[in-house]
């Protein structure tokens, strides 16, 4: 989960939200902007952000208005267009109505068009840098889960789901959302630690919309992905916190919390964290000797839920395993020609993903709750600057990926809708009439208003889930 709870969190994530749909929209626009100019179109204004201007020039031949707004939430590029007010008969030739209806698709397609080109830009520095990854290797299985009675098992590699090759975390979580939001059944080819291949095949049955919803699919498969195991060591202690109060010690080894013996530090969290402001006896070992010691655990807020927390960090020890860490990671590093391949190909496929999950979300097979507003954009955002900077461009590309696609929609108000037009015009010979048009927009805005609104709640509701 994301957390929020200080200040310089929320500053961050304010901060870094305002930028990055700042250069996202400039990019969208720009597209817009660009493409009008080569073919002609006269450009009255380039809006980033609505309302109120905080900053505006007039430059260019053409006198172009340049502005910056105070709601930074989108932006638009006005062009010449007689349907909008008088054109002087010596521009009339320049406005966006009379352009062949070619040159209108073009212009219309530029904006979400420039997006996925940014998308690939982002991937391909990130490519040619160097980006390191986690390969796909299965965790904790929890007895009597959808995994387990599937057969899936601790240290098994996935090597493919739905018979697509994966080679990384990422690939193999967005093909198994991708094989669930399908039919419900999940098939993955694993190889097991005795180097043995074999398939496994995971029902959901009912639980298959429910799993969609973020945060829930691998709890609610019963399976996590490996990651090394963590002695349950005090390594460092928070002073002032629960840990320090109570009297534990660095280099102390909790062995026990109340009657639940603990095996390694991911275990001590999941402990602790539905216990906040109760007091629990901590059972530790230190030079030698078995202590009890009664913690009163602290609270911290994590996404409007009540956390417990008592202050420790691991001391880093690595309980033994078949797997090494070094055996976990891989770095996807291309010279600059193939980079440019291997971006466009991951931007086309988070795009077909994108709009495979709107679809499901239309037809009732994924959740409405994956449906994300600017506050999940800004938590997003700064939870991937305060990662670096390869985390931050990362996700600069996939919501690049979304605003492309989503632009896209047959939505009147959204470009797609008014290529819709474009292409009514282009079959019937004339253009779209003024009343469809502005009918076709009311059920536009509606749809969005409605959209934003659920986008909305989804985001307050996750604060203030109990």
């Amino acid at each position: 989960m994301i957390s929020t709870d200080s200040p310089a969190e929320i500053l961050t994530a304010i901060l870094t939200f305002i930028v990055a749909i700042g250069i996202l929209v400039a990019v969208h626009e720009f597209g817009h902007f660009w493409v009008a100019r080569r073919l002609g179109i006269k450009v009255l204004r380039f809006s980033i952000g609505f309302g109120k201007p905080l900053w505006q020039r007039i430059a260019g031949k053409d006198q172009v208005e340049y502005v910056i707004a105070a709601i930074p939430l989108g932006g638009y590029v006005k062009l010449l267009d007689e349907r909008e007010g008088n054109v002087p008969a010596s521009e009339a030739h320049r406005s966006f109505n009379r352009a062949p209806v070619w040159k209108r698709i073009a212009v219309l397609l530029a904006g979400p068009a420039f997006n996925l080109i940014f998308a690939v830009a982002m991937y391909w520095v990130l490519f040619t840098a160097g980006q390191p990854t986690l390969k796909p290797i299965v965790g904790d299985v929890t007895v009597e889960s959808i995994a387990a009675k599937a057969g899936l098992k601790y240290e098994d590699t996935i090597l493919a789901v739905n018979g697509k090759p994966v080679e990384t975390l990422e690939s193999a979580m967005l093909g198994t959302l991708d094989d669930l939001i399908d039919d419900g059944t999940i098939v993955m080819r694993v190889r097991g630690i005795d180097g043995s291949e074999r398939d496994v095949t995971m029902q959901t049955g009912e639980k298959r919309r429910q799993l969609t919803q973020a945060d829930t699919m691998l709890p609610g498969l019963g399976f996590d992905f490996w990651r090394p195991r963590v002695a349950a060591d005090v390594g460092e202690l928070s002073e002032g916190e629960a840990a320090a109060r109570a009297g534990l010690a660095v280099g102390d080894r909790i062995v026990r919390i109340g009657q639940q013996e603990v095996s390694d530090f991911q275990q001590l969290v999941q402990l602790i964290k539905p216990n906040a402001n109760q007091q629990i006896t901590f059972t530790v070992e230190r030079n030698g000797q078995t202590l009890e010691l009664p913690v009163t655990i602290g609270e911290s807020i994590e996404n409007g839920q009540s956390i417990g927390r008592i202050g420790v960090a691991p001391s880093g020890r690595i309980l033994d395993s078949n797997i090494k860490r070094e055996d976990m990671l891989a770095v996807q590093k291309y010279g600059a020609l193939d980079a440019v391949g291997k971006a466009a190909e991951k931007t086309w496929d988070m795009s077909v993903f994108t709009l495979k999950i709107v679809g499901r979300i239309v037809t009732g097979d994924v959740s409405l709750k994956n449906l994300s507003g600017p506050i999940a954009i800004a938590e997003t955002t700064g939870f991937a600057a305060r990662q670096g900077w390869r985390t931050f461009f990362s996700t600069l590309a996939l919501i690049s990926i979304s605003l492309g696609v989503l632009n896209l929609l047959p939505i009147p108000v959204l470009d797609g809708g008014q290529i819709v037009y474009q292409l009514a015009e282009l079959v019937k010979g004339k253009p779209v009439s003024e009343r469809a048009q502005l009918f076709g927009q009311q059920i536009g805005i509606a749809v969005l208003i409605l959209m934003m609104s659920l986008a909305f709640y989804n985001d307050i509701a996750r604060h203030l889930a109990p």
